[in-house]
């Protein structure tokens, strides 16, 4: 998957953008990994009952220009996207979900397109 401007969740009816306000010093706040070319990277496991040895992963990064992004749900081992809002079983994994993109969202690192 390429980086973007316009990014979307598999599954997910909403389109996000960058915030034209996003700071570096807010993604290393928020849990952001910096990698050695530059590039911000997030992971969080959407297991609320296993936070350790998730299932499903959420996964971001960030351009070191700090204008294009990439972001999904993953598998434990990140080879394949995973639709969490398919199944009602998901549900937990949704609710995580919606929680992360609400604070990436409440700390302008994410707007809705």
């Amino acid at each position: 998957m390429a980086l973007s401007k316009v990014s979307t969740v598999t599954g997910d009816t909403r389109q996000f953008m960058l915030s034209p306000q996003i700071k570096r010093y807010t993604l290393m706040d928020l849990g952001f990994i910096q990698t050695r070319n530059g590039n911000f990277q997030l992971q969080r496991p959407l297991d609320p009952n296993n936070p350790y040895h998730s299932a499903v992963n959420f996964k971001m990064s960030v351009a070191k220009d700090l204008q294009t992004f990439q972001m999904a749900v993953t598998t434990a081992n990140g080879l394949r996207t995973v639709d969490i809002f398919k199944n009602a079983q998901d549900q937990p994994f949704v609710e995580q979900y919606q929680y992360i993109i609400s604070n990436l969202i409440d700390r302008q690192v994410l707007i809705i397109a």
